[in-house]
């Protein structure tokens, strides 16, 4: 028989000691792989911007900014490339424009940040995908961001240039909030390569909250497992705009912890037999949690709940598939109604692409942006932010009474 066609044969008991050393030499692949993909200095670098990008993206007159690239003030005008042809920004350049042409949107005087978490039973939904493009989109638009990654998995750590157990440590996780030993989030906190958006990073010994958390819950009488993040965030909701939790796939104390704490939530569902079924359980299971809080007088009122049509596949007319999603669509849109945002993310070539080099499509070099793949991503991923932050003026208004 031909060696590399045969199963894997079983030619000896497989002990803990070898899954030990399987788990390392894994760990240390994954390493080496981020080192090849993230070249040459195994650190993530932000897009930059050219000149139409940062007239588009922040909905300005041309004449606006022709004006203040020829009478420079408090506002960068970015740089001239090699060939002078054409000017382009940082991205912390462009959120200073942002932050002067968007004043309207940002958050209030008196207002605190608004807490978003995304949440699915279902692995493979792009949930910490739709997290971290949020975090990246409302960044550029001016906004201050929190990322926090509820998930012992830690896939949005590594979507922001970290990676987890080799990089962060479980004491620079959650896991000492949870237990018990600080009281704010504070301690672990870090800043990203992402101008604007900062990092409560994850590894995968998080997990072990899962039994501390009811363990708290058993010997200490007044003790709220549910409310331990939502009031580990409390101090510092007055410096950032906006807190964006990304969750494991399953209803565990983690995912209520962050849940609980949020304002709103927004499930990514690929238009799939297996995902609606499972979008149904995760809210069947929540709805049985918040009637046990509410019998407990924990009462909790959301600013927003939302589904996201996410990976959505366009087949031509004559496809199977096409007709398939079709239908599954409309049982979404029946059993959620006014609660699926009116845009859908496409399932293209240029989202994978980027998922591959561990990052999103707005990480994409102006090169890629350029082709119509990346550009029907841009233009899903753009309005799908506009929609978030349009509640999110709404929460701040309805907040400081305006």
């Amino acid at each position: 028989m031909d060696p590399t066609t045969q199963g894997p044969l079983a030619t000896h008991p497989i002990s803990l000691k070898a899954i030990t050393e399987q788990a390392e030499r894994a760990t240390s692949i994954v390493a080496q792989a981020r080192g090849v993909m993230l070249a040459p200095d195994a650190r993530k670098l932000p897009p930059t911007f050219s000149a139409t990008q940062l007239i588009e993206r922040l909905k300005i007159e041309r004449s606006q900014y022709d004006y203040r690239v020829r009478n420079p003030g408090d506002l960068p005008t970015g740089r001239l490339t090699s060939t002078g042809a054409r000017r382009e920004f940082a991205l912390s350049e462009m959120r200073q424009w942002a932050r002067h042409y968007r004043a309207d949107h940002l958050r209030p005087e008196g207002g605190e940040a608004i807490t978003i978490s995304t949440a699915h039973f279902k692995g493979g939904s792009s949930k910490t995908t739709t997290a971290t493009t949020l975090a990246q989109g409302l960044s550029m638009r001016g906004h201050k961001v929190l990322v926090v990654d509820v998930d012992p998995q830690g896939s949005m750590t590594t979507l922001f240039g970290f990676l987890p157990d080799a990089e962060v440590d479980v004491t620079q996780t959650l896991l000492p909030l949870f237990s018990g030993d600080v009281s704010d989030v504070s301690y672990a906190i870090r800043p990203t390569y992402w101008d604007g958006v900062d990092l409560v990073p994850s590894c995968s010994p998080l997990f072990s909250a899962e039994f501390i958390l009811p363990t708290r819950q058993l010997k200490e009488a007044a003790f709220q497992f549910w409310r331990t993040l939502d009031y580990g965030l409390d101090p510092i909701r007055s410096k950032y705009d906006v807190i964006i939790c990304d969750t494991p796939p399953s209803l565990s104390f983690l995912t209520v912890n962050a849940l609980m704490a949020s304002d709103g939530i927004i499930m990514p569902l690929p238009p799939s037999n297996l995902d609606f079924a499972s979008s149904a359980q995760f809210w069947d299971l929540f709805k049985d949690l918040a009637d046990d809080f509410a019998g407990r007088g924990a009462g909790k009122d959301f600013a927003f709940i939302n589904i996201l049509l996410s990976k959505v596949k366009y087949a031509a007319p004559k496809d199977n598939t096409g007709q398939s999603t079709a239908i599954i669509r409309e049982w979404i849109q029946a059993a959620y109604a006014e609660r699926v945002l009116p845009v859908e993310i496409p399932d293209v070539e240029a989202v994978r692409t980027a998922s591959k080099e561990f990052g999103t499509v707005y990480d994409a070099t102006r090169d890629n942006a350029s082709t119509r793949t990346f550009k029907s991503a841009f233009e899903a991923y753009d309005r799908f932010v506009d929609l978030i932050e349009q509640q999110m003026e709404t929460f701040w208004q309805r907040q400081v009474g305006g």
